[in-house]
């Protein structure tokens, strides 16, 4: 691997661009996609569906998924970029817990542009109606380690790069770097 980073949590409230940017930090560095809302049990699909916010319980079995995706990933041999929104410090420990050497890329946007985000996004089980808890959840991870924090509203490509860069070992990282 080019980075002391074992493994990347693309992370942020719902309509953030998780996916997207995921998917092309994904294809940049090589490594392996997996969408944490995949992991998330019928239960939690169909509460979040109806509107109704998930709560620590619901996402506790959840985290643990993901924890055991993000080890068995890295023992493939692969390097897996995480899309998860992990908008606690709790969440986010719970993911470090499993693999202490994660990053995280931090997805910041206003709550008017994540509802009109998510209005625009069809068949997705989320509706704008979270957006409200999502924000009042949120910890933002400002001053953790291992922590990149960009404006979710820049071009997918040019995060994309900007992640890529932030992954290569200092002595390769462009001088210029700004975040």
């Amino acid at each position: 691997m080019n980075s002391p980073l074992s493994a990347i949590v693309v992370m942020g409230v719902a309509g953030c661009g998780k996916s997207s940017i995921g998917a092309a930090i994904a294809a940049r560095s090589g490594g392996r996609l997996i969408e944490g809302d995949a992991f998330h049990p019928a239960a939690n699909i169909e509460k979040m569906s109806a509107g109704i916010p998930l709560d620590d319980d619901d996402r506790a079995g959840w985290l643990i998924l993901l924890g055991k995706e993000l080890q068995a990933t890295l023992t493939s041999g692969e390097r897996p970029i995480l899309t998860c929104s992990a908008l606690k410090r709790r969440y986010r420990d719970a993911l470090r817990h499993a693999v202490p050497d994660l990053g995280f890329v931090f997805l910041e946007l206003t709550p008017a542009e994540a509802e009109k985000r998510v209005l625009a996004r069809p068949g997705h089980f989320m509706p704008a109606s979270l957006i409200e808890s999502q924000f009042a959840a949120l910890e933002p991870p400002h001053g953790e380690p291992l922590t990149l924090a960009l404006d979710a509203t820049r071009p997918v490509k040019a995060l994309a790069e900007t992640v890529n860069d932030w992954l290569k070992p200092c002595g390769e990282r462009s001088l210029a770097q700004t975040a």
